[in-house]
Formats: C-alpha cells, structure tokens, sequence
C-alpha cells in the first residue's frame, strides 16, 4: 500500500523539528570549532584571527592554516592524552559491562512487581547532581574519608592509603557515573527475550551455562554494542571525573581541551583537540554501526 502525497508530508514536516535541532546545536557548533581551528593565533580579544582578510587594497586573503593540527601530531603530549582517554574509556566501559549485565539480567528474572522498583534503584543517581556525586567520591576516598576509616577500623591498613588523585578512583567514578547506561540497554535488550528458548536448549541437553552462552549471550549482543556506546563515547570526553579523581598523571583529552582553552588561551589549539576528539567519537559511532551490521540476521 502506497503512502498517500500528504501523509509524506507530514511526515516530514514531522521530522524537521528535530533535525533543525541538530543543525543548530550540534553541526552549526562543530563548524564554529573547525573555523577556530584553522585561524591563527592572536593576542587579542578573541584570540584568533579571521580566516578572511580583506586588507587595505581591498584584496581577499585567505589565513586558513593547519598548523594546529600539525602541532597535535608532533606534540607527544597530545598522543599521550589521546591514548589514555582511549584506554581509560575502553577500560571503564568493559567494567561496566561486567557489572552491568549481571545486574540487567537479574533486573529481567526478577518477579514483575519488582522490575519497576529495581530499575528506579539504578536510575535513582540521575536525580542528583553530577557534580554533587563526584564530589561524595572525594570525601569518600580522601585521607580522612569513610572508606579508609573502614579500613583502619577493620585492621586491614595501618595508615591511610592513597586513594585519590589516582587512576583507579578515575575508574571508579567513571564505572559509578555511567553504569546505568550500561543497565538499561541490556535490560531491554533482555527483557524481550523468548524464554522458550531457553527451555528448548534444555530439552535438548543443554545445561544453564551453556544455554546461556548459546542462546541469551549472543541474542544480547545488540544491547551490549549499545551499552558498551553509551559509556565509551562519553567516557572519552570527560573532564570532571579525571579533573577532580585523577591526579595529575591521568591525561585525557577533555582535561588537556580545558587547559588548552582556558588556561593557556589558545583557542585555535583547543578548536584543533575539540574537533580531533570529534573525530575519534565519529570513528567509534562508526565501528558501532559496523558491528551491528555484522551482528544483524540477515
């Protein structure tokens, strides 16, 4: 049945909203980075030239430059910052994973009077504060915090221990910020699940663990592409966690653009790390997509 002219139509008229949206927030942005990035560095207010120059004959010039980015690939600085966020990122998400899927899959077996109160319980974090929580972590994990009082009082440490400005309270607050992404793809992933399956591998010999790793791990493999997204992608960006858990050996790109931005003022620089950035979020959209395709029945 063919769609009458009008209800297409609509339907796109439907449609513009939304991508007016990300035109004007998101691609119109991006461009103004890219701009940046290309100008040349000025002591002045903005500090960086026009990409145009008109001069005063009245001759148009073009000022655009790679040099920025030049700098980015020699500098090992950048590289370093580039290959932590990767790393941290790729390890907190794999973390996530690990405790989410086992949480999500609880979350699905339990009876359904619960299911709602259980999914409540993991979103319950998002009322509060971002900044707030990361901030409870720091007392938590300071010298004097609750969780070397605990140790000190359980004999396990003689003296306090150094748990933050370090890599793994990065970790931590990473894993505690963005697991509930990770949750809730695989709980609806998992709860759409036919149980019958599983009931079928059993009548044919299968035990739990196999059954498991036969049928329900591969039919939730969409919701951990998605999980595994949804923590890597932003994960690769932060700043506030490294900035305010790590220490100063914890070098990822959201902190060096922050430097970069307003504590070196060089704006073309940081236009250059913003859209690199961009660049390697666009590029793990991609492996995503491409996993998905591989992962769909044909």
């Amino acid at each position: 049945m063919t769609r009458a002219p009008g209800a297409a139509r609509r339907a796109r008229l439907l449609l513009l909203p939304p991508y007016l949206w990300l035109l004007v927030f998101f691609c119109l942005p991006c461009l103004i980075a890219f701009k940046i990035s290309l100008a040349e560095q000025l002591i002045a207010q903005p500090p960086y030239g026009p990409l145009i120059d008109f001069g005063d004959a009245g001759r148009m010039q073009i000022r655009a430059t790679l040099e920025h980015y030049r700098f980015l690939l020699a500098d090992d600085l950048y590289w370093r910052a580039l290959l932590g966020s990767v790393r941290i990122a790729g390890v907190s998400a794999l973390l996530c994973l690990l405790l989410g899927y086992p949480m999500a899959y609880a979350i699905t077996r339990a009876p359904r009077v619960w299911r709602l109160p259980l999914l409540m319980a993991v979103v319950l974090p998002f009322w509060t504060s971002f900044l707030l929580r990361v901030y409870a972590w720091m007392g938590l994990l300071g010298r004097d915090g609750l969780v070397n009082q605990l140790l000190q009082w359980s004999g396990l440490s003689d003296t306090p221990l150094v748990l933050l400005r370090t890599e793994a309270a990065v970790y931590l607050g990473i894993v505690y910020a963005y697991l509930p992404f990770m949750v809730l793809p695989l709980y609806a992933n998992l709860e759409k699940h036919d149980r019958s399956l599983l009931a079928a591998a059993a009548d044919l010999g299968a035990t739990p663990l196999r059954a498991f790793l036969t049928v329900t791990l591969p039919l939730s493999l969409p919701g951990i592409s998605a999980g595994l997204a949804l923590v890597f992608i932003p994960a690769l960006g932060e700043f506030v966690i490294p900035d305010l858990l790590g220490g100063p050996d914890t070098l990822m790109l959201g902190k060096v653009l922050w430097d970069e931005f307003f504590g070196n003022r060089a704006w073309p620089l940081a236009a250059a790390v913003a859209t690199a950035m961009l660049l390697l979020v666009a590029a793990a959209v991609a492996v995503r997509a491409c996993v998905e395709r591989m992962l769909r029945p044909s």
